[in-house]
């Protein structure tokens, strides 16, 4: 947990009714996929080539689970999907990775995947994956579709890339091969992501209870400057299961580290999503398409596992464009350029060309003044502790080097802002953000950024250097 943001309970959910998108699990279950983008009738969304459609199209793809049944009859692992999807899905869509792609792929960097296993054979992901102990062995497949996602070439069909494509994996297993989850797994499989000098992990297991061993796991790897992402809950129960009363999860909420929880195209949680707090980011985990270990086919996949496996995604392509950029400078800016909602959500291109804001004070200057550090609507947007000392040891309680200023392209067709800066041709206000963030549409003469410093206005600093 990086920041002392909380998602709101049962009562303070963003949208009004469930998501478009219910979580699926089980091998072999048809699940629909809605290819131009799974979200509600009659909105539209953008496709390749910047061409507007609306969404509908359907294809089915089988279901990947996360999980193997205990089965003694068992013999089969995940079978390889025969169907391959034919379009880009609403994740890559909302991410909008062909204009991330023009700035960065993950070039020199490594990311670790804690999950059931990375196949080295993948299809997508041939020649740039390595293994330590039982990490290149994926019998349940769930490793390999995160790794897919993180950094897996698009293959035949366009637009299916992973968010840092020229990345590579290193394959670790957090799981028996069932993929149960071990805390004692995952803590080895930390320490060996540090002793392989990966840049970024992604930790797909969430675990109820907290392990003094892996708090110490994960403490090595902060010290050892690495980018750890985690999902901030377990990927969601089968739809009869009995209500799951809000709890925090592990490592998701150790200090330092980012977590992260899976959104459905509104913005809001899935259905039957498990409640956590202490949130840092929210990414795209409903109606995920991705490759499984075995065959050149597509699966589709939900829960937080995903959504930390786009974050990682993005924590790489930071890295690999800012490699001088520290783990909490690579950290602040995945944060802090979030589309501003109760949870912030994951804005990949923000994060790798934000600038520097030379005008503003850094969380050291704020820190000498008391103010515990500024952030998004006045309140602490840097490490644990909400501006005081974080628990645990983990990460500085203030943004690590001066606020940025963000530039980004509108997440959705929204109205214009009143006080957009960009003619009206661009704005968003977001639930109590105070300002629209956003990069004014082509054609405007003008470009626009917000500057953490001075929460609730515009700010037109920086903005000769926004990406075009």
């Amino acid at each position: 947990m990086v920041t002392g943001a909380r998602y709101p309970g049962p009562g303070g959910r963003t949208s009004a009714g469930p998501g478009p998108v219910r979580a699926v699990a089980g091998a072999g279950l048809a699940a629909l996929l809605l290819l131009s983008g799974a979200v509600p009738a009659g909105a539209a969304v953008r496709a390749p080539g910047g061409a507007w459609r609306a969404a509908g199209e359907e294809q089915e793809l089988p279901a990947l689970p996360s999980v193997l049944p205990d089965d003694p009859d068992r013999s089969a692992c995940t079978p390889a999907s025969k169907t391959k999807a034919e379009k880009e899905d609403w994740s890559r869509q909302r991410l909008d990775l062909g204009r991330v792609h023009r700035h960065g792929q993950g070039e020199g960097v490594t990311v670790a995947v804690v999950d059931t296993g990375v196949a080295s054979s993948a299809a997508a992901l041939k020649g740039r994956v390595t293994s330590r102990g039982e990490g290149g062995e994926d019998c349940v497949g769930h490793g390999t579709f995160v790794a897919n996602l993180v950094a897996g070439a698009s293959g035949g069909t366009p637009g299916l890339s992973g968010v840092a494509p020229r990345a590579r994996v290193l394959g670790l297993r957090g799981t028996d091969a069932l993929g149960r989850p071990d805390a004692a797994r995952v803590a080895e499989a930390l320490r060996a992501a540090v002793d392989a000098k990966a840049d970024v992990i992604t930790v797909s297991v969430a675990l109820p209870k907290r392990s003094a061993e892996l708090t110490s796991a994960v403490r090595e790897a902060r010290r050892a400057g690495v980018v750890v992402v985690a999902a901030a809950t377990p990927d969601p129960p089968a739809a009869t299961a009995d209500p799951v009363p809000a709890r925090q999860y592990w490592p998701a909420s150790e200090p330092g580290v980012i977590s992260v929880v899976d959104m459905v195209p509104s913005g809001a949680r899935p259905d039957q999503a498990l409640e956590t707090s202490g949130v840092d980011l929210a990414a795209p985990g409903a109606g995920i398409v991705s490759g499984g270990p075995r065959g050149a086919g597509h699966f589709l996949g939900a829960g937080p596992s995903l959504a930390a496996a786009y974050t990682a995604g993005a924590a790489a392509v930071v890295r690999g464009a800012h490699p001088e950029a520290s783990a909490d400078e690579v950290a602040q800016r995945l944060v802090s350029t979030a589309y501003p909602a109760d949870v912030p959500q994951l804005d990949a291109y923000a994060a790798v060309t934000a600038v520097a804001d030379p005008a503003a004070r850094t969380g050291d200057e704020r820190a000498e003044e008391g103010g515990g550090g500024a952030g998004r609507g006045g309140g602490a947007r840097g490490r644990k502790g909400g501006g005081g000392a974080p628990r645990g040891g983990g990460g500085p309680a203030t943004p690590a080097g001066p606020p940025l200023v963000r530039f980004s392209r509108c997440p959705r067709p929204v109205p214009s802002a009143p006080a957009s800066p960009c003619g009206g041709r661009c704005g968003r206000h977001g639930p109590g953000a105070g300002c629209a963030v956003s990069r004014c549409r082509r054609g405007s003469p003008r470009w626009a950024g917000r500057t953490s410093a001075a929460p609730g206005c515009w700010s037109r600093r920086a903005v000769a250097a926004a990406p075009r």
